[in-house]
């Protein structure tokens, strides 16, 4: 059987997503009834599970612990992700609790685990093969040895003429690393997709277009994430295409974001035109926060 031609390489954390949406007020110091699901997640495992649920071919590498690396490996492939998944034998799969608002936002409290561990050996070279694209999530820029790891293949895909992409996943690991250094580690890329609080950061910016027209100066393409605003996004070449989010109940915002970077680089590897990037990221993204988890549903 041949295997097809692998489009999307993405880089980045798997989790276990424990996600507690409360039934009312939270209660301080006793019980508050509450729905509590577990589900798989991670920023660069969500992006990929997305894109293999529009049909792009998409490999994903990142590290797991031992314990249920397996578990992970096979959700992923079920999707028909190509999954190279390094076990952890000293440090479990990363948890993070998501706590979920009424209106549906959530806050994150996260513990990366085994994800810390992810290095040069668990991203060969050959993990480019017949890749169209190394799309990497922000997570693996904010601690030395992953970003070692993650730089290493990143200049290997730049000199190999394959191009990059770049989420930065979290204001929070922006502000640890400086928006200085993160611009520079990921000098290359040709679409950036940060959202309305990351863009600020990075650039010192209100506004979105003033946003825009800063991250233009080293990014070919921006794609800025707006959340109930949608979405605005934009080329060196002059082009803006703002749209519109629309309309949704909105249930959970976890892998929202991660469902927009996928919609859009499913027609951007295709040759898509801006246009069609932009409202299938929002189109993408509509349809993650009408769920509960940062995965596509599979029934």
């Amino acid at each position: 059987m041949t295997r097809p031609l692998v489009v999307v390489v993405v880089v980045g954390d798997v989790i276990n997503d424990i996600i507690l949406r409360p039934q009312g007020p939270i209660d301080v110091g006793t019980d508050t009834p509450s729905r509590i699901e577990l589900s798989p997640g991670g920023s660069g495992a969500n992006q990929a599970a997305w894109l293999a649920a529009l049909h792009t071919p998409v490999r994903f590498a990142g590290r797991a612990g031992a314990s249920d690396a397996a578990h992970h490996r096979a959700v992923l492939e079920q999707l028909g992700v190509d999954t190279w998944l390094a076990s952890d034998q000293d440090v479990a799969t990363g948890t993070i609790v998501v706590l979920v608002s009424p209106d549906g936002e959530r806050s994150m409290f996260t513990d990366r685990g085994a994800n810390r561990n992810l290095g040069a050996a668990d991203l060969p070279e050959r993990v480019l093969e017949d890749a169209g694209l190394l799309h990497i999530s922000g997570y693996q820029l904010f601690e030395p040895g992953t970003r070692s790891a993650l730089r290493s293949l990143w200049a290997t895909a730049l000199s190999t003429g394959v191009p990059t992409s770049v989420d930065p996943a979290s204001v929070a690991g922006l502000r640890a690393v400086g928006r200085q250094s993160f611009l520079e580690w990921t000098s290359g890329a040709r679409i950036v997709f940060p959202n309305l609080d990351e863009g600020r950061l990075l650039t010192g910016r209100d506004e979105p277009d003033a946003i825009v027209s800063a991250l233009l100066e080293r990014y070919p393409v921006v794609a800025l994430k707006l959340g109930s605003a949608g979405a605005l996004v934009a080329a060196a070449d002059g082009r803006r295409v703002p749209v519109a989010a629309q309309p949704a109940q909105v249930v959970d915002s976890t892998g929202a974001g991660d469902a927009f970077c996928a919609g859009f680089i499913t027609p951007w590897v295709r040759g898509g035109g801006l246009e069609e990037c932009a409202l299938e990221a929002v189109t993408t993204a509509t349809r993650a926060i009408g769920q509960v988890g940062g995965r596509p549903r599979t029934t």
